[in-house]
């Protein structure tokens, strides 16, 4: 008899109790050196790390806006995360503790993820370090307020640029004005 996972092509849908035992838990990284750009999430959902794959949760807009920015010829399922390495694209996260929201994470989280990106970013090199949040990129810099798009100053030789976080929470940016300013990182990375 074949497995399940033999047979069928869909996804693994987390259950209820896989989301509530992924508390605490981390994901792994999309990564490898030299990316064009490295999207640097605030830290996993509890969706996300029990299905243990990035912006996996139902309604989160980062494969949307993607894809409508022309950063992957297609929409990709969070499960095929690691074909965005062939067009030079990469994920992490800046704490990689799954919360139930990121409002759950203590200020010194943000500092020490700070510290740990660092440590990647000098050593993959990526062109462009693309955080996905403004309020966990201002907590993990000790600033007051950022502005969305590039930055002024470089993180460890990396040009900056500071983009809405696309979960579907995130009231403040539709999908339109999310794909725009995604658009415009596409553009600056061509």
């Amino acid at each position: 008899m074949r497995s399940r996972a033999a047979t069928s092509s869909a996804p693994h849908k987390p259950s209820p109790a896989e989301v509530a035992a992924a508390a605490g838990k981390g994901i792994r990284d999309v990564i490898a050196p030299r990316l064009r750009v490295l999207f640097v999430g605030i830290n996993p959902g509890l969706y996300t790390a029990a299905a243990g794959h990035h912006f996996a949760r139902p309604g989160n807009r980062f494969w949307p806006t993607l894809r409508a920015a022309r950063f992957t010829d297609r929409l990709l399922h969070p499960s095929e995360q690691r074909l965005l390495l062939e067009n030079g694209y990469g994920i992490t996260n800046l704490v990689n503790r799954a919360t139930a929201t990121a409002e759950e994470l203590a200020p010194a989280e943000f500092i020490a993820g700070r510290m740990r990106l660092a440590a990647k970013v000098r050593r993959l090199r990526p062109q462009v370090v693309a955080f996905l949040g403004m309020g966990a990129y201002c907590h993990a810099f000790g600033l007051p307020r950022a502005t969305v798009g590039e930055q002024s100053s470089r993180f460890e030789g990396a040009r900056v640029w500071v983009l809405p976080n696309p979960s579907g929470l995130n009231a403040n940016y539709q999908l339109p004005a999310l794909v725009r300013l995604f658009k415009e990182l596409k553009r600056a990375t061509d």
